[in-house]
């Protein structure tokens, strides 16, 4: 079930389809005849809007001959859709498996997962959920597998969205802010969030992060993902798709620390192990050269692990 339909430009179409009941907002790009169906998965927030640029790229690196879909997560959306419910992240992944199960299965087309940040953990679990033979390969950017204990930043976030209080607090303080006129949105989203961040993800941001139940709602989620990542990876899993799997990793990312790195190439030495180098951040789909460089990175490995093979 399809709903308000908005063109960006070209193919590209940004619409709200009902998944498992709920309005789930999509970016997509499709291919005539896709011989590939990328699916991209965001971190949290799970606003697809973010990521117009990296889908683009992504979408003309393949000569147009691959459907690029990126899914956002339930309530992460420009409406209250769910009139104030609260969804973990085990919520949000059984969301991404129904999505596969009921709009990429009947098409019978090799899937190609992409996950940034907590969405590369999200496709691990859908990558768990189905045959080889259906998901092709899995490739995670800036990925948020595992709490990382030496960050005190992490440390503080836990104990922060753990807390009701604080997260109505923040959720209010949004809410009020939203209320400003939009010059004083986008100063103050610039001088909290990023000054080198494009006019777009600004726009966004203006747009989506000042919302009471979107912020409460990606806190929530927040909470429930550092309880959940507390727990030790199955590397079995990992160890039996090695080949089947790409990690682009940050110099200095707290949620990806380079240990995870040397962790994963400990346990499963033929995963596809990339560091960054060019001074791109976690937040990449926030500026254009960001998007564009990890676009590029993820059309490498395409064309060496997937279309080659």
């Amino acid at each position: 079930m399809h709903w308000a339909f908005t063109c960006i430009f070209n193919s590209m179409v940004l619409y709200q389809d009902c998944i498992c009941r709920h309005v789930t907002e999509i970016l997509e790009l499709r291919a005539e005849k896709p011989s590939l169906q990328v699916l991209f998965i965001p971190g949290n927030p799970g606003i697809v809007s973010f990521y117009k640029d990296y889908v683009v790229a992504v979408y003309e690196s393949l000569d147009r001959k691959a459907t690029v879909t990126a899914i956002g997560h339930i309530a992460h959306t420009l409406e209250d859709w769910e009139n104030g419910r609260l969804f973990s992240l085990q919520e949000q992944i059984q969301h991404k498996k129904e999505y596969v199960k009921e709009e990429l299965l009947p098409q019978r087309i090799p899937i190609l997962l992409v996950g940034h940040s907590i969405g590369a953990y999200i496709s691990l679990e859908i990558f768990k959920a189905f045959p080889e033979k259906v998901v092709s390969y899995m490739i995670g950017i800036y990925p948020f597998l595992t709490m990382n204990r030496d960050s005190p930043w992490q440390s503080l976030l836990t104990k922060s969205a753990g807390s009701q209080i604080v997260s109505v607090g923040v959720s209010s303080f949004a809410a009020l802010v939203g209320l400003f006129p939009t010059w004083f949105h986008q100063g103050l989203i610039r001088t909290l969030l990023g000054r080198s961040w494009s006019s777009d993800a600004v726009h966004v941001a203006c747009t989506y992060l000042l919302r009471y139940s979107m912020v409460r709602n990606f806190t929530f989620m927040g909470m429930t993902e550092f309880k959940k990542l507390q727990e030790n990876l199955d590397w079995a899993f990992i160890k039996e798709k090695e080949n089947r799997m790409a990690f682009l990793f940050g110099v200095d990312d707290h949620w990806g620390p380079l240990s995870l790195l040397e962790e994963v190439s400990h346990n499963a030495s033929g995963v596809n192990l990339t560091i960054e180098k060019e001074g791109h951040t976690h937040a990449f789909c926030c500026t254009k050269a960001g998007s564009i460089w990890v676009a590029n990175h993820t059309m490498d490995v395409i064309r060496k692990h997937v279309l080659a093979s």
